[in-house]
């Protein structure tokens, strides 16, 4: 948390910055380990341990199997009703991307601002992490779309018994309407992440400052605030869940169409 003359930036927690303090040039490029990459390789360390510990396959499964096979059924079955039998040669890459979005999420909730110089980082708050996997997610569909169907994939954006005299137009709107897709797909997990931790961000900062004020004004400002943010902070975690379901069941739904052309 940056703080100039007693005021708090809400936007510092977004900085992507070298972890050392220093640049590492290479070749005219920045390939320095930073905060964002860290906060990545932590997500997909907690996956790895979350997924190993529960791959024990006992007869009589423990707490941490049950765990990871509930996650796996999970998004397994969500596979199975959007596209059905076909959808299951997907559900490792919908599964890891579930699960990348969830952890890394619920990493970024962590309370690390109590240390001294520390703060969590969210990297499903820049947009280029959240376009990235969407570009991924988009580029897959399109990719089984056409080599499933060939061109006629392009029958995905003329609905049956569409008159044929609406058929340039319908096909236009259909065709923007797919296109659009993976901006929104990537802007809609982006701008929820963001939007709350600035506001809860906001919110710590009225703490902080009322506390600072003296015990009249923490009483008015610091108190209410703090309730509010343990408000905030539990409807933002319902949110990391919901925001990685909402991407995974989009991206089952576009694989469907690329699949069944529905």
């Amino acid at each position: 948390m940056a703080a100039e003359g007693g005021k708090i930036d809400p936007m510092h927690q977004f900085l992507v910055e070298p972890l050392f303090g220093k640049h590492l040039i290479v070749g005219g490029y920045d390939i320095s380990f930073t905060n964002s990459a860290l906060f990545m390789v932590l997500t997909l360390a907690c996956i790895w341990a979350f997924m190993m510990g529960g791959m024990k396959r006992a007869l009589i499964p423990g707490r941490w199997q049950a765990a990871v096979e509930g996650f796996t059924g999970f998004v397994a079955n969500m596979m199975e009703t959007n596209i059905g039998p076909k959808g299951k040669a997907f559900t490792p890459y919908v599964f890891s991307l579930f699960m990348f979005i969830l952890v890394a999420n619920l990493i970024g909730m962590l309370p690390l601002g109590i240390v001294p110089g520390w703060h969590a980082f969210t990297v499903t708050s820049h947009l280029t992490v959240t376009g990235v996997l969407a570009i991924i997610s988009f580029s897959i569909v399109l990719v089984v779309g056409f080599a499933r169907h060939g061109f006629h994939f392009f029958s995905l954006f003329v609905p049956h018994g569409t008159p044929g005299y609406m058929i340039p137009l319908i096909f236009l709107i259909e065709l923007f309407s797919f296109l659009i897709r993976p901006f929104s797909l990537g802007l809609r997990l982006f701008v929820a992440m963001t939007a709350g931790h600035i506001l809860l961000k906001v919110l710590a900062g009225f703490v902080i400052n009322g506390i600072n004020a003296g015990p009249g004004i923490a009483a008015i400002v610091s108190i209410p605030s703090f309730i509010l943010m343990i408000g905030i902070t539990l409807l933002e975690l319902l949110v990391c869940a919901i925001q990685a379901y909402v991407f995974a069941l989009l991206t089952s739904l576009y694989l469907n169409d690329a699949i069944n052309l529905h």
